[in-house]
């Protein structure tokens, strides 16, 4: 796309590789930047599997995958992404920590770099006031497994100039995906509307309405969905759910919004979902079952 050639993405956990991964597979040159090796070892890693997933079913060629591959360099070093015209940002859900990467950014980066975080729920005008470019700054907010999911939220702030908007809804299409446009609200859409449907499932186990098993079977035969409430949880992290609703509670000071005391209690005891082996589900044996959380 025009103008934008190289990008830099902060980040190589599950969300970052897959945003790498999906820029390089659109042509683009990335340059991915984690704070430690092991955890840029464990990115490269995840890339290199999915693609070769790829590779052993047909759907690119293993010439393809090395020219992916190539396309992306790996580094501890902010420094290194001083250069790029894009930089998403894909690192924990932390205000502070968000806010600190940006204004180390900002002076390492030439003023035409466009900045971009993938936060799913955190204002952007909060994070692009730490820079001197609030103009240049905006959401976009891929979704799990990156790879796979069409959707990109391109969040614009009362600062986020329409120009920059523009560009990086085409870069979206450019990458296969499909951008909706969303103004700077806590959560911006599909947080919005999702975060108060997965509490109000924990809270209905919470209050012994109804089983883990019976709960998720409802909303996935009585309303069509792929997955129930709780295997969709578990599948997002329970951690970050409990996170995401704190910041929302936050801002909005609503009870929808508020984390019950269960998903506090799961987060506390490690059950975090699939990336932990359990959440309301245990993912040790060969298919999932409800975990007994003693309700």
């Amino acid at each position: 796309m025009a103008g934008i050639q190289a990008v830099g993405v902060v980040g190589a956990g599950l969300m970052g590789s897959g945003i790498a991964q999906v820029v390089a597979q659109g042509g683009y040159t990335v340059v991915v930047r984690e704070a430690e090796q092991r955890l840029l070892d464990k990115g490269r890693q995840a890339i290199d599997e999915r693609l070769q997933r790829a590779v052993e079913k047909g759907r690119m060629t293993a010439e393809d995958k090395a020219a992916i591959l190539d396309r992306i360099r790996w580094t501890v070093a902010l420094e290194d992404l001083s250069m790029t015209d894009l930089i998403i940002e894909a690192i924990t859900e932390d205000v502070a920590l968000k806010q600190d990467l940006f204004r180390t950014l900002d002076r390492l980066c030439p003023p035409g770099t466009i900045f971009a975080s993938n936060t799913s729920s955190i204002s952007i005008i909060s994070l692009a006031a730490a820079t001197e470019r609030a103009d240049r700054f905006a959401g976009l907010h891929f979704f799990n497994p990156v790879p796979l999911m069409k959707l990109v939220e391109v969040v614009q702030s009362i600062r986020t100039s329409a120009e920059t908007c523009r560009i990086i809804s085409d870069f979206a299409v450019s990458l296969g995906k499909e951008p909706v446009a969303a103004k700077d609200h806590c959560g911006f859409i599909v947080n919005r509307l999702l975060v108060p449907y997965l509490l109000d499932a924990i809270r209905a186990l919470e209050s012994g309405i109804a089983s883990v098993a019976d709960i998720d079977k409802a909303m996935r035969l009585g309303c069509n969905h792929p997955m129930g409430p709780l295997e969709l949880a578990d599948f997002v992290g329970l951690d970050t759910t409990y996170a995401i609703a704190n910041i929302m509670f936050e801002e909005y000071r609503e009870a929808r919004y508020a984390p019950p005391p269960l998903l506090k209690k799961m987060v506390i005891s490690g059950y975090h979902g699939r990336k932990s082996g359990r959440g309301f589900y245990d993912y040790s044996g060969s298919t999932p079952r409800a975990t007994d959380l003693g309700l």
